[in-house]
């Protein structure tokens, strides 16, 4: 067991070798002993010993004050403090007690008096210590819980933004790329690093309701027909009727982007019609990330565009489709923007591999 340490601080030599003699009588007891007042305090802010015994009256700092500016600093609030003094007046008692003193002993001290009250100080110090242990073993198995929760959290919502993969011809780089563009945006835009950790795991789950549109719509190598862009356009609202409600932040928040990572910044998108600051910011960050990686990746359909030209078309839909301050933070990132395209590859697409990237970000 590690030795407990009491410290002495008392201006008087005798006091200072009976009291530190006494104290290492107790089994598993180290005194060290400070005979200036203002030494001992600074020792003691920084060792926190288990145990201070000091006098009531010493020359320059007294004990009321030494406790009182002890208990001032971080850590040293719950430290076991034995006053003792010559005056048995209960004034000075009461003035030791109320200014922080535990306990309180008056001379002349009886030994047997002095080490069970000190001993009973340590067995509290001990029994603290053990406490705040115990308290921190238990703080540190919840934070690995909850880590191994959030960790099975992340790949479910990985696994489901796969769902529409498979029945959809975007690939898996996509989803990775958007993610990381829209994460892009929102930290240039400001956002805390909690809702940054939101986005980039909630954005991937954007077309999750294309799992309720059927193949000849979803899969049409051409342009669709009116009717059958009216069907498409019911995934923002079947990916937002299968994950609300959720009791994942991450899954509510998908909720959200799907929704509304169609509406336009002038009212003009669907399903909702929704205009400016109406929509979501979440949304209207994926719907830059989302369009500017839809125009780059070929598709059945379409070829790639270049970086440039989508680019352009970014910045020339500014206050149209998109909320300007979103395309001007994602224009200011272009750097990094070119970084996240190359880092995410259509040819990088294996789930295991996708899991580990996203899961990685923790």
């Amino acid at each position: 067991m590690t030795p407990q340490v009491a410290q002495v601080i008392d201006d008087n030599p005798v006091n200072l070798t009976l009291f530190k003699t006494l104290l290492e009588r107790i089994p598993g007891c180290k005194a060290v002993a400070f005979d200036d007042a203002e030494a001992g305090l600074a020792w003691a802010r920084q060792q926190r010993p288990d145990l201070i015994v000091l006098d009531y009256r010493m020359p320059g700092l007294d004990g009321v004050e030494l406790v009182q500016r002890l208990r001032a600093s971080p850590g040293c609030d719950e430290l076991p403090v034995l006053m003792i003094t010559a005056d048995a007046d209960k004034d000075t008692r009461y003035r030791a007690l109320t200014g922080g003193a535990n306990d309180f002993l008056t001379k002349p001290i009886d030994r047997i008096e002095f080490s069970a009250r000190a001993s009973n100080l340590l067995a509290l110090s001990r029994a603290r210590t053990s406490l705040l242990q115990h308290a921190a073993n238990l703080a540190l198995e919840v934070r690995r819980a909850t880590a191994a929760l959030r960790m099975r959290e992340l790949e479910t919502v990985l696994r489901l933004s796969r769902a529409a993969e498979f029945r959809d011809p975007e690939t898996g780089a996509h989803i990775l790329r958007m993610a990381h563009y829209a994460q892009l945006i929102g930290r240039r835009l400001g956002l805390p690093d909690d809702e940054l950790d939101l986005l980039l795991h909630a954005a991937p789950l954007h077309d999750i309701g294309k799992v309720g549109i059927p193949d000849h719509i979803l899969l049409k190598p051409g342009k669709l027909t009116p009717d059958e862009f009216e069907v498409m356009k019911q995934h923002a609202r079947h990916g937002y009727d299968i994950l609300k409600d959720s009791a994942s932040a991450y899954l509510r928040a998908g909720a959200d982007i799907a929704h509304g990572h169609h509406e336009k910044f002038d009212g003009s998108g669907y399903p909702q019609g929704l205009a400016g600051e109406a929509i979501p910011l979440f949304s209207r960050i994926v719907a830059v990330a989302d369009v500017f990686d839809a125009l780059t990746s070929q598709r059945p359909y379409k070829p790639a565009w270049t970086l440039e030209r989508a680019r352009d078309f970014i910045q020339q839909a500014s206050g149209r489709h998109f909320d300007p301050a979103c395309v001007e933070a994602f224009i200011g990132e272009w750097t990094q923007v070119l970084e996240i395209r190359e880092r995410f590859r259509d040819d990088e697409t294996q789930l295991a591999s996708q899991v580990a990237t996203l899961l990685n970000t923790l």
